[in-house]
């Protein structure tokens, strides 16, 4: 069949990555094989420099495994196939994902007539693909379906292109030729970039300035400098973390109630894309880092190595987590103190580590509420089940008690006669303390509280109000203070 044929009845040839699923399997399996042993990540510059992308898809697509049905299908695609196999036509599964992948795949849809796949000779996509379909049934003898960049060439040679959830290549072809769309949402916008990089959890990072407030340095301008890069450097670092996370637990946040909204985990977002990001990310973050201390970058490095470490494994973990969780928001405070030359007391230390603990704790307890399975079974992606709500709560508030006695213990220290005249001037910071934490166990009790629970205190407009008391009481503590020392 050399022209192009009129006949409504020729094969409809469907496209996976990106098009039949809201996922690329090549680099989801790639992520998955790291989890689950972080050396295979050095074997990847092998491989592609050994074999091209063919050898990585092999090496990779023989050790993972994918669960057909837990992909995200996509459901107008579906529905589309549906109702042209309903007309008698051939439905083709024409993929550059690995073949026997792509055969557990249309097992599970049983709506394909053929299959063909990625082998260990040919990679199957863009002109490889072209060849095939063309050698196949000819010049415009089948129509296609797909949705990036690589698939433009099958477009050129089809008889008609459906264009599926368009990447920026994909769009501007179907825009040209006039051609049909089917769950084109638009290009990602910038508040979707935003929500992938999770900016509202810089929040979390105005811990870096509890040291030096403390010490009562909040004008001196060029500790405050140092705390603003210090503060950039973490955000940036923690967001290329975040975009990693995400990355690692694809088919964990897709089982989610709200975490499968989000822009990787929806497809709204290629993962290709999240890792360019997340990688500029890290760069603005060292770049930032060499313009402060030193002790600041060594700091920077045990955080990353902790929350990398954190990610793909020991969230898994039953209660080093919750300790890794507490010892990272603690790093912040460290941070802070190291940043701008600060001692980090004994005192500040015990508490944070009691006081993060506690809100470590409350995540979890939240986490393990809204989850609906059974006793035995283990949260996804955790290592609590169900019947560990109760004594996650009794230690989560333990544990808060505990940060208040350390707070109080402190109060009543040397160090506090040598910066306050008047200590007793800020005894009211532990009942405002306390107010605080366990509001939110109250409120996660109640089923009223979803957020990350540092997050929610910063952006709380009661905790921001007992917040605001305590500041006041230092602030009226240090005027009052022998030698007005308050600024120096």
């Amino acid at each position: 069949m050399d022209a192009k044929t009129e006949n409504q009845t020729i094969p409809l040839a469907v496209d996976l990555d990106g098009t039949l699923i809201a996922a690329d399997l090549l680099w989801e399996c790639l992520f998955k094989l790291i989890r689950r042993n972080a050396l295979f990540l050095f074997m990847v510059p092998y491989w592609v420099a050994v074999g091209g992308k063919i050898r990585l898809k092999q090496e990779v697509f023989s050790r993972v495994d994918v669960d057909p049905t837990k992909l995200p299908y996509r459901e107008e695609v579906l529905d589309y196939i549906r109702a042209e196999k309903s007309k008698g036509r051939k439905i083709i599964l024409a993929t550059a994902s690995a073949q026997h992948i792509a055969e557990k795949i249309a097992a599970e849809l049983g709506l394909f007539d053929v299959v063909i796949g990625s082998t260990s000779k040919v990679n199957l996509k863009s002109k490889d693909k072209t060849a095939y379909l063309v050698k196949e049934y000819g010049d415009g003898g089948f129509d296609y379906m797909g949705n990036s960049r690589d698939d433009l060439a099958v477009f050129d040679a089809s008889h008609k292109s459906i264009v599926v959830a368009p990447d920026k290549h994909a769009r501007q072809w179907a825009k040209s030729h006039s051609a049909e769309t089917l769950a084109d949402g638009g290009p990602a916008t910038f508040k979707e970039y935003l929500k992938m990089l999770r900016v509202h959890q810089w929040a979390k990072n105005v811990l870096i300035a509890v040291a030096p407030i403390l010490d009562h340095r909040i004008f001196d301008f060029t500790m405050i400098m140092y705390v603003v890069g210090a503060f950039f450097a973490f955000s940036f670092l923690a967001s290329s973390v975040y975009v990693f996370n995400d990355l690692f637990d694809l088919a964990i946040d897709r089982t989610h109630s709200t975490k499968r909204k989000r822009p990787l985990a929806s497809g709204r977002i290629e993962p290709a894309t999240g890792i360019k990001v997340a990688l500029c990310l890290i760069g603005l973050s060292v770049l930032i880092t060499t313009l402060l201390p030193s002790m600041f970058a060594v700091v920077l490095v045990v955080y990353f190595i902790a929350t990398t470490a954190y990610s793909l494994k020991v969230k898994r973990w039953l209660l080093l987590d919750v300790l890794t969780l507490a010892g990272l928001y603690t790093i912040r405070v460290v941070a802070g103190a190291a940043v701008t030359f600060t001692p980090a007391s004994f005192w500040l230390l015990a508490f944070s580590v009691f006081f993060f603990l506690s809100l470590a704790l409350v995540k979890r307890f939240v986490e393990l509420d809204q989850a609906s399975i059974d006793e035995k079974k283990r949260l996804s992606g955790r290592g609590y089940r169900p019947e560990d709500k109760s004594i996650i709560a009794q230690s989560g508030i333990a544990s808060a008690f505990a940060s208040i006695l350390v707070l109080a213990l402190y109060i009543q220290s040397d160090a506090v006669f040598e910066l306050y005249e008047y200590p007793f001037l800020i005894w009211p910071i532990c009942p405002l303390v306390l107010y605080i934490i366990m509001r939110v166990w109250i409120l996660a009790n109640r089923r009223e509280f979803y957020d990350d629970p540092v997050v929610f205190i910063i952006s709380d407009w009661r905790s921001q109000i007992m917040i605001a008391l305590g500041a006041i009481l230092m602030l009226v503590a240090g005027l009052l203070e022998a030698g007005g020392t308050l600024f120096v």
